[in-house]
């Protein structure tokens, strides 16, 4: 398939998402489309995947001008569009899931679903996954979530694949899996568009590249002419200064211990201990499995703490009640916003004031001018671009939205931060400028637990690192420990806490 869009605009009321934006792909070729949060590549691809349609200029593809882009015609054209946001019914199965709308039907009429469920499972398998055609998508985890709308996308002969953000959630052997599965696509003859914030990935998968700033059209090229300096400098219009932010903060942290944690286990993890002190940034972090993520729900009181305890300076806290995990000074940011972090029904403005509602609100009425007051403090602070407070939160991009998440648990006034992921889907300025605010709240003595996955990210802000293997505690390393391939040791069991001790002796 050869594409071109040509000329695209589109305004949304007052706001311009798209100004004269041209883009082209051909056949066989994998092509990065860049930008920060904001910039437009989702509203383009929007466009493109029929879902509404351009205030002017058109799409040609194969030399000739579609007219009326539905997303139903679109699928018709083997134009497939795997979202940033996950979109299964959590109530199917994962091969009605990935039939939906477009179900196999048998000689009476009806749906055959032995036929489904044997296709779903050969593409799953061939994918190198392990996951049940016949399983409920509810019972799945994030990243197998995230596999199952890669697999809907492979499942039928399409010609152009969008995928926005597909390895969110995926660990490095599932990420090289689905490259793998790409690259031999591409040998057919399908066209691949990448959206992602992953610079390494972007330069090991993608031949071509292009740019889009502030809705519009910047460059476009060859992967094999810029490097990933060069690609952040045309994302945000500057050079990113890439030094270390850490390194340049006032020492901040005191012997004040904000949060302790006391040899606590749940379904995945056990024996975890550790104390949280004023002005400290600690980072956990561990493989996909590791029970990381597990615990950073059970710290907030969202699950089972099963033995052990946790304590705050207001007394013990009654960890199978986030009610009183937050009176006591414990605010949470949600890794996966769409499912945990954000009302999609509502306004972003409620959605900014859903903690201090809950825990601050006393007036029997709704203040609007007090609302309207406090998100634009916030929306300032936080550097928020929306176009009016009363939009849906789903008319933000994925890196605005955790902007008003972080913004929301501001407005509480924690004194310990639990983090998962706060950077998933945000654009590298966005992610400079989380960084800046977790180590400003840290200057400010709150304290902060961040669950990452990414090394460069855990170095730019932690005092100290707690790295989970197994669901234990494998290891703890000071600042001045911290080194990328002990992480990984750490993480993968072949250095322990106990080896690293006598390293250090």
């Amino acid at each position: 398939m050869k594409l071109e869009m040509q000329n695209i605009t589109k305004e949304f009321g007052p706001v311009t998402a798209l100004s004269d934006v041209s883009f082209g792909i051909g056949p066989g070729e994998i092509h990065g489309l860049l930008g920060e949060n904001g910039a437009g590549k989702t509203t383009l691809m929007n466009i493109l995947s029929g879902s509404f349609p351009p205030t002017s200029g058109k799409i040609v593809i194969d030399g000739k001008e579609i007219t009326g882009m539905t997303p139903q015609k679109s699928v018709e054209m083997k134009i497939r569009f795997i979202h940033q946001e996950l979109n299964l019914c959590n109530d199917l199965k994962v091969y009605e899931n990935m039939y939906l709308r477009e179900e196999i039907a048998n000689k009476a009429g009806f749906i055959d679903n032995k036929a489904e469920i044997k296709r779903a499972q050969e593409v799953l398998d061939g994918m190198n996954v392990h996951i049940d055609a016949t399983a409920l998508v509810s019972d799945l985890e994030t990243a197998k979530k995230q596999l199952v709308e890669i697999a809907k996308a492979l499942l039928f002969q399409s010609e152009l694949i969008i995928m926005d953000e597909p390895t969110t959630a995926l660990n490095n052997q599932e990420i090289e899996n689905l490259f793998t599965i790409m690259r031999g696509l591409q040998a057919q003859g399908v066209s691949f568009i990448y959206i992602s914030h992953k610079m390494p990935e972007i330069f090991s998968i993608c031949d071509r590249y292009t740019v889009l700033r502030d809705g519009k059209f910047i460059e476009t090229g060859y992967i094999k002419d810029i490097n990933e300096n060069k690609a952040t400098e045309l994302l945000i219009g500057k050079t990113f200064v890439n030094a270390n932010l850490k390194e340049q903060q006032k020492p901040c942290m005191t012997e004040e211990v904000l949060l302790s944690v006391k040899d606590i286990g749940g379904e995945t993890f056990e024996h975890i201990s550790f104390d949280l002190h004023r002005g400290e940034v600690i980072a956990i972090t561990g493989l996909q499995g590791a029970g990381s993520g597990e615990l950073a729900t059970a710290l907030f009181g969202a699950t089972p703490v099963e033995k052990g305890t946790m304590e705050t300076k207001g007394g013990k806290l009654n960890t199978r009640s986030i009610i009183d995990v937050m009176r006591h000074g414990v605010a949470m940011i949600p890794c996966n916003r769409k499912e945990r972090g954000i009302l999609p029904d509502l306004s972003i403005r409620d959605n900014n004031s859903l903690s201090y509602f809950t825990l601050l609100h006393k007036k029997p009425f709704i203040d609007n001018k007090e609302e309207s007051d406090r998100f634009e403090k916030n929306r300032q602070k936080m550097e928020i671009k929306v176009g009016s407070e009363k939009d849906p939160i789903t008319s933000l991009s994925g890196g605005n939205q955790q902007k008003v998440i972080v913004g929301r648990w501001l407005e509480t006034d924690a004194s310990v931060l639990i983090m998962d992921n706060p950077t998933q889907g945000i654009d590298v300025g966005a992610k400079y400028a989380i960084y800046k605010l977790i180590l400003e709240l840290a200057s400010q003595g709150k304290g902060i637990l961040v669950f990452s996955t990414e090394f460069p990210e855990i170095y730019q802000i932690a005092d100290r690192c707690l790295v989970m293997y197994k669901g234990h505690l494998s290891g703890i390393l000071e600042r001045e420990e911290l080194d990328e391939a002990r992480v990984m040791a750490l993480s993968t069991g072949t250095l322990s806490a106990k080896q690293k001790t006598e390293v250090q002796a």
